[in-house]
């Protein structure tokens, strides 16, 4: 039975998100907001806890995973970032926006896309998740809360409970999330818009 923190969306209090933390560290699996809406995450490197979240989506590892950092130095351990690259992510972060890009070899190769080597990197702009990001230390392994036959995401925190009690150790409310994802953009070679959500991608020239 998981956990269930109600935690205030502007004003996180500081002991639930130690604990929250603390069940990541322990191989857990969380449920927690993020700036375009709630997402399934764990510990970078904990093979035991991802594949429980590929398992809970339906999904395999040419789906690609996201390291939600807290800010772009973050990022740029985990990530090939020259500095074209770097501009363009500076001006869209914090915000809703996935990056796929190579991966530097602090990544595990397991978490990667299999043909490429990429990954999906984002920094957010939302309270929650970044108390959670500078208590940790790390980035969290992230994957969009969309379970197998629904059309958007799940954003109410009580049917994220009825669903997914059993499945995940911590659901944290943070409100109602929005039901949009974020808008993903492959900079690898130019810019390619790989999927419209929440950011806006006329920030980066396209329609």
């Amino acid at each position: 039975m998981a956990q269930f923190f109600v935690i205030h969306p502007d004003n996180p209090q500081a002991r639930l998100i130690r604990e929250a933390v603390k069940i990541i560290q322990d191989g857990g699996v969380i449920v927690y907001p993020t700036d375009s809406c709630y997402a399934l995450g764990c510990k970078l490197g904990d093979k035991a806890a991802m594949e429980r979240i590929l398992k809970i989506r339906a999904i395999d590892q040419k789906h690609h995973m996201t390291l939600v950092c807290n800010n772009l130095s973050e990022l740029a351990n985990y990530a090939k970032v020259d500095n074209a690259q770097f501009r363009l992510l500076k001006t869209a972060t914090p915000g809703s926006f996935t990056f796929i890009l190579q991966a530097t070899r602090e990544v595990p190769r397991r978490t990667l896309h299999p043909k490429r080597s990429t990954i999906g990197l984002r920094v957010p702009d939302h309270t929650v998740t970044l108390a959670l990001l500078q208590e940790l230390g790390e980035p969290i392994l992230s994957s969009t809360l969309m379970l197998p036959g629904d059309a958007t995401p799940l954003c109410d925190p009580d049917e994220i409970r009825d669903r997914l009690q059993h499945q995940v150790d911590l659901i944290i409310d943070g409100g109602v999330c929005g039901s949009v994802p974020t808008t993903v953009l492959d900079l690898c070679d130019g810019i390619t818009l790989l999927r419209r959500g929440k950011g806006d991608p006329s920030l980066f020239g396209l329609d």
